[in-house]
């Protein structure tokens, strides 16, 4: 059963007021749907997005993913659950595990089973490259976070009525917290660039294409199965020189300042193993769940064994951006930020991407 392309009539954002959130609102509201809730603990980011965003359809509610009954209440009702809520900072996570823990699985545990119980019919959980091979608290929390919601699929099984689905992310460019925005907010105010070190890889992905990811599994996930949208990756180094370009200031003075807490040279998008089940669909790998049990493991085909994928899908391998090719994605990335829609601005349902009940 797949969670179908229909669109929801309602949809809760956990973490609703991050930049996902506000990014895939937009695109909900020129869709057509009758109700988004915004799940978040912040009340001042929900008041300066209410003033915003002027639409009666959309409906917000402070709560904690850390609460189970919280989470219960904000999902009555619900056809879809986009969960975007996590703590997602390396270091503060390297200094506090116990709290990723906290929120990205037990959190995550906490909107699964109210999903189910719900009876929402599709649940969409959003994960990170720094879950594949964790090597810091971070990633390792994520990791859990897919564990925990396959898990719940293997045990809902594929006729459920509610489909659980995660996506994973490289680095989305202009989200809060990321990269670029760190560079130019140094530039606007006179610092120089901090580079941790200039040979880093990382996967870089535009916001829209984040959003459409997520449509797409809403769209076509079968019970468990994961997705992946491959994308580019750049040096943090070509980063840091195709920011300056765009910020007119080729000249701005660069600080290489070593690596920071938990941070790896390269990300993985997706490990060997996870490759030989893969499925391209596009410009999409789907990762179908190892839905078999605990019990005996079945007969391999050696031949099979021998044609499986030997390399991981890590951003050292993947497409390299040079410097001019960066900045045109950047510029692509900024027209991604714009204000977003209201009701009514031009855009159908096909247009965005959804499909009209």
């Amino acid at each position: 059963m797949t969670g179908k392309s229909k669109l929801p009539a309602c949809v809760v954002i956990t973490g609703g007021t991050g930049s996902f959130g506000r990014a895939v609102l937009g695109d909900l509201l020129a869709a057509g749907v009758e109700e988004v809730r915004i799940f978040s603990r912040d009340e001042a980011k929900q008041d300066a997005m209410r003033a915003e965003i002027d639409d009666p359809r959309v409906r917000y509610r402070i709560g904690d993913v850390r609460d189970a009954e919280a989470v219960r209440d904000a999902l009555r009702g619900a056809d879809a659950v986009f969960h975007a809520a996590a703590l997602k900072q390396v270091p503060a996570c390297e200094f506090f595990p116990v709290e990723a823990l906290r929120t990205n699985v037990l959190g995550t545990h906490n909107v699964l089973r109210a999903g189910i119980e719900a009876g929402v019919r599709s649940v969409v959980c959003l994960s990170t490259d720094k879950a594949v091979l964790p090597v810091n608290a971070m990633g390792i929390s994520k990791a859990l976070m897919e564990k925990t919601a396959l898990a719940a699929a293997r045990e809902l099984g594929a006729r459920a009525q509610t489909v659980i689905s995660v996506v994973r992310y490289g680095n989305v460019m202009g989200s809060r917290g990321s990269v670029i925005p760190h560079f130019r907010r140094q530039i606007a105010e006179g610092r120089p660039l901090t580079v941790t070190n200039p040979a880093m890889t990382r996967f870089l992905m535009r916001m829209g294409e984040a959003v459409d990811l997520v449509r797409y599994a809403f769209a076509h996930a079968f019970q468990g199965d994961l997705f992946v949208r491959l994308v580019p990756a750049a040096t943090i180094g070509d980063l840091a020189e195709a920011v300056r370009r765009v910020a007119g200031a080729p000249d701005h003075p660069v600080v290489i300042t070593g690596w920071r807490h938990g941070e790896k040279l390269h990300e993985t998008l997706a490990t060997a193993r996870e490759l030989a089940r893969a499925e391209r669909l596009g410009a999409y790998l789907r990762i179908g769940a190892e839905m078999q049990g605990l019990g005996p493991l079945r007969p391999a085909d050696p031949a099979q064994l021998a044609a499986e994928p030997v390399d991981d899908l890590s951003s050292d391998r993947a497409e390299r951006l040079d410097v001019a090719a960066i900045c045109r994605l950047i510029a692509r990335a900024d027209a991604d930020s714009a204000p977003t829609p209201s009701a009514g601005e031009g855009a159908t349902p096909a247009d965005r991407g959804w499909k009209a009940a």
